[in-house]
């Protein structure tokens, strides 16, 4: 079981972080949550999962705010963090913009949480090698 990567979900959705912990628990992840950045912050510090998914709106504090916040404590500022969305604008505009700022974030990308699960499954997959 501890060889299985640890996922840490930070959304603010309570029905989002359920419903993607049981489709993540069942594809073999070892899952925690945190309902905004702020705690995701003190989670990444305390767990060192190997993926942050970061909701990008999220009360007290931003996905944003809180990748640079992870990114400015040493000890886990390597750490693999992927923006949610629930921007699923289909326009290559808006996806290379939210790319950009992923990468401007140093995430390794981001999800859209629009689409379905199995994709966002196999999204993670790559995000994790």
């Amino acid at each position: 079981m501890a060889n299985q990567p640890l996922i840490l979900i930070a959304d603010d959705d309570a029905a989002f972080r359920e419903i993607f912990s049981t489709k993540l628990s069942a594809e073999g992840y070892r899952i925690e949550t945190a309902e905004d950045g702020k705690i995701a912050v003190q989670k990444t510090q305390a767990l060192k999962p190997d993926l942050v998914l970061m909701d990008v709106n999220m009360p007290v504090m931003d996905g944003a705010a809180a990748t640079l916040a992870i990114r400015a404590i040493p000890e886990i500022k390597d750490t693999k963090i992927a923006f949610l969305t629930s921007l699923g604008d289909p326009q290559l505009e808006v996806q290379n913009f939210n790319s950009n700022i992923s990468k401007n974030f140093g995430a390794q990308g981001y999800l859209r949480k629009t689409d379905d699960l199995d994709s966002l499954a196999a999204q993670i997959k790559q995000f994790l090698l």
